[in-house]
């Protein structure tokens, strides 16, 4: 069963650290995150966890 809803449905948002030649989208889901390229929204997405999405953000902050 896929919990992740359809992505045309998701409220992606661009990451503030993105610039023109490095775009990444973020949607929040139940109990994590999902990120893809917004160039090329139509390769899908990436689904993270909620634990494994604070370890990311952790881990590119510092």
């Amino acid at each position: 069963m896929n919990l992740i809803p359809n992505p045309d449905v998701l409220d992606f948002r661009t990451s503030s650290y993105s610039d023109r030649s490095n775009c990444v989208a973020v949607a929040d889901v139940p109990g994590g995150a999902v990120v893809r390229d917004s160039k090329h929204p139509e390769r899908g997405y990436l689904p993270f966890s909620g634990p494994e999405w604070v370890a990311l953000l952790r881990t590119t902050r510092s």
